[in-house]
């Protein structure tokens, strides 16, 4: 029996062994398809990973990028920035280059020799045109519903500015051809340049043109006829001559300017920022041009003209606040007929006087008023510039 056994355990072995091997093969056949499952799943997160690692270069290059192109674009605008606070400074100071100007004028004429007639004419129409951009026909429309502001400073410049100028030439003793002078200047036209300093003054553009070439107009008969009627003689007024000058210089480019304004409104957009400094480089020049060609007469004249000068200006221009002020008129149109009637065509009261007033004095009163009225009145525009026109004025 136990031999039987002995022989039996062979048999058996054999017979169990093929069962434990295949259960082997069948726990290593169910451990692949784990084994495959999980080096699927990190290959699957590796590649996840790689893509995360690859948008977040991407988009840290984008930030990069963007933070590059808003630097460069607060850059530039910081640039426009520098040069519109320059260019208010610049515009802030308008006396101070009217001084200098008339200084270097004064000391030496021949600095402005290279500024001919043409150059004279041509800076009067950029002044304009600089100021043309601003307006629309609607400005010129708004102003004409209310032609009482017109009058009023068409008063203002053929009445009380004459008077003004025989009193104050009576007040200081003047001679007779500084009387004539003096009260030539008073008699005149309003100057293109109130037009820069109304703008600077932030009064109304359209009713300064308006007003400018009222009296501009107005001239060719009103100035003959107080001219003989406060000093007994006549001055005769080329019409035609002033009606040209006036389309010219005036009109023109002021169509010019609003036509820019309505049909090209991103170009004139673009370069309106430009318009107070060209209109300042323009008078100064056209002041400085107009001194030089009188340099010696203006120092000639001596304190006892220039204080009535400067008075015929200053006081013009604050009666031609307070008045309208009072009567009713609001901040901004108050403003504008002030500069209006402070800022006399001292230019052409000059050229007057030296073809139709036979002294030669007669001529030093428009040379001495070309310098303050400039100055007065943007001196004016400056101040007024700084203080701010309450809401609901006009």
């Amino acid at each position: 029996m136990k031999l039987s056994i002995l022989f039996l355990l062979p048999a058996m072995g054999s017979a169990f062994a093929p069962t434990f091997a295949s259960s082997q093969v069948s726990s290593a056949a169910r451990a692949t398809p784990q084994m495959s499952l999980m080096s699927n799943m990190n290959n699957k997160r590796t590649q996840i990973i790689s893509k995360l690692r690859a948008g977040a270069a991407a988009s840290s290059s984008q930030m990069k990028m963007s933070d590059a192109a808003a630097s460069e674009g607060e850059k530039k605008m910081s640039l426009f920035e520098m040069y519109q606070k320059a260019a208010d400074v610049a515009t802030n100071m308008f006396p101070v280059w009217t001084v200098l100007f008339t200084a270097i004028a004064l000391k030496k004429p021949s600095s402005f020799d290279w500024f001919t007639t043409d150059y004279f004419t041509g800076a009067l129409a950029a002044l304009m045109l600089s100021m043309g951009i601003t307006l629309t026909p609607k400005d010129f429309a708004d102003v004409a519903k209310e032609p009482k502001s017109v009058g009023v400073q068409f008063t203002l410049c053929y009445a009380m500015m004459p008077l003004l100028a025989l009193g104050l030439g009576k007040a200081f003793k003047l001679d007779p051809a500084l009387m004539a002078g003096m009260v030539l200047v008073g008699s005149i036209n309003g100057g293109q340049a109130s037009n820069l300093c109304t703008y600077i003054a932030k009064g109304n553009v359209a009713m300064s043109v308006l007003m400018t070439t009222a009296t501009t107009i107005g001239a060719i008969f009103m100035t003959p006829v107080i001219c003989k009627a406060l000093l007994g003689s006549v001055v005769p007024v080329d019409a035609a001559g002033i009606a040209y000058s006036t389309i010219q210089v005036v009109l023109a480019p002021i169509a010019l300017g609003m036509t820019l304004n309505k049909f090209f409104p991103k170009v004139v957009k673009a370069i309106l920022p430009f318009a107070p400094v060209v209109g300042v480089v323009s008078t100064c020049l056209l002041v400085a041009s107009a001194v030089a060609q009188v340099a010696q007469p203006i120092l000639n004249a001596g304190i006892s003209l220039q204080i009535p000068v400067l008075l015929l200006h200053l006081v013009g221009g604050l009666v031609g606040y307070w008045l309208p002020k009072i009567s009713g008129f609001g901040e901004i149109t108050s403003r504008t007929m002030a500069i209006e009637t402070s800022m006399k065509s001292s230019a052409f009261g000059f050229l007057l006087a030296k073809l139709h007033f036979g002294d030669y004095a007669a001529r030093v009163p428009s040379a001495v008023s070309v310098v303050w009225m400039a100055l007065t009145g943007a001196t004016l525009a400056v101040i007024w510039r700084g203080i701010p026109v309450a809401e609901g004025e006009n």
